[in-house]
C-alpha cells in the first residue's frame, strides 16, 4: 500500500517551507508537499545532482550537442493550449496507462498554475525556419529552491525520443543552475531495482536522501534493506525527525495518507 506524509504550502510561509523540505526527500505538488512512507519498503528515495560534481559523459556530451539547435525559453506557470496538446500527446504515448491519463484541460492548468513558491515554466522549442513556425517540442516546470532548482514535472514530443530530448532536459537543467550559481538540481525520486528510475543514475554526481541525510548514490545492491517490509520508522518517529525553518512559530500540520 501506498503511503505518504503530506502538509499544505500556504502563505507568506509557503516558500521558506518548500525550501527546508525539499532538503529533507519532499516533492512539491501544487499547494502540497509529500513524501513517500510506504508500509512495505523505504525504496523511494529523493535524488538531486551536485552541480559541481557533475562530469557529462561521452554520450550526454553527444545528446547536448544533438539538441543545440532547441531554444530554450523561460515563462511564468501560466498553462497554455499548446503545452495541453503536448501533455496529452507525451501521456497518450509514453503513459497511457498511468495515474494522470485521465486528466484534463483544468487539471492540467492547476497543475501548472496551482503554485505558492517561485515557479517557472522551461519551454524547448524548435527554430523558425522556411517560413514554419516554432514547434514548442518540450516542457518543464521547475521550482526555484534556495538551493537548487527542481524539476517537478516534465513532458515531450515522443517523436524526439530518438534524440533523448528527456536526458537533454536534464542536462539543460544542470546548466541553468550552474548559471545561477546554485548547487544542485532535484530530480524527484529513485527506487532501486525500478527500470524507470534508472536513467536518473546515469548522471555524476548524483546523491540520494537516505536515513535523514544525503549520500552519493551506492551500488543498487547496497540499497537492499531499503526494499524490506520493516525498513520504515513509525510515522510519529519520522514526523518529530523533520527539521522546520527557525523562522516558524508553530508547527504545520504534517500528516500520513494512503492510496
Amino acid at each position: 500500500m501506498e503511503r505518504k506524509l503530506f502538509t499544505a504550502l500556504q502563505g507568506d510561509t509557503a516558500e521558506k517551507l518548500n525550501d527546508a523540505l525539499s532538503k529533507q526527500g519532499f516533492r512539491r505538488s501544487q499547494n502540497v508537499l509529500y513524501r513517500p512512507t510506504c508500509v512495505d519498503c523505504a525504496a523511494c528515495m529523493s535524488a538531486r545532482i551536485r552541480v559541481a560534481d557533475f562530469k557529462p559523459s561521452k554520450s550526454q556530451r553527444r545528446v547536448s550537442n544533438k539538441n543545440a539547435y532547441l531554444k530554450r525559453a523561460s515563462t511564468a506557470p501560466w498553462a497554455t493550449e499548446a503545452q495541453f496538446d503536448l501533455f496529452r500527446t507525451y501521456l497518450e504515448t509514453r503513459h497511457a496507462d498511468g495515474g494522470m491519463a485521465d486528466m484534463d484541460v483544468f487539471e492540467f492548468a492547476a497543475m501548472i498554475e496551482e503554485t505558492p513558491i517561485r515557479t517557472r515554466i522551461i519551454e524547448y522549442y524548435t527554430p523558425s525556419q522556411g517560413g514554419q513556425p516554432r514547434e514548442l517540442v518540450a516542457t518543464c516546470l521547475t521550482d526555484l529552491l534556495d538551493d537548487g532548482v527542481s524539476m517537478v514535472y516534465s513532458f515531450y514530443n515522443p517523436d524526439f525520443v530518438k534524440d533523448s530530448i528527456g536526458t537533454y532536459i536534464i542536462l539543460d537543467h544542470i546548466d541553468i543552475a550552474r548559471e545561477a550559481g546554485f548547487p544542485y538540481v532535484y530530480l524527484g525520486y529513485w527506487v532501486p531495482g525500478s527500470a524507470k528510475m534508472g536513467y536518473k543514475a546515469r548522471f555524476s554526481g548524483l546523491e540520494v536522501y537516505r536515513n535523514g541525510e544525503w549520500e552519493p548514490l551506492a551500488p543498487e545492491s547496497d540499497y537492499v534493506a531499503e526494499l524490506h517490509p520493516l525498513e520504515n520508522e513509525p510515522i510519529a518517529s519520522q514526523v518529530a525527525q523533520i527539521k522546520l525553518p527557525e523562522t516558524f512559530t508553530a508547527r504545520p500540520s504534517i500528516s500520513p495518507t494512503e492510496d
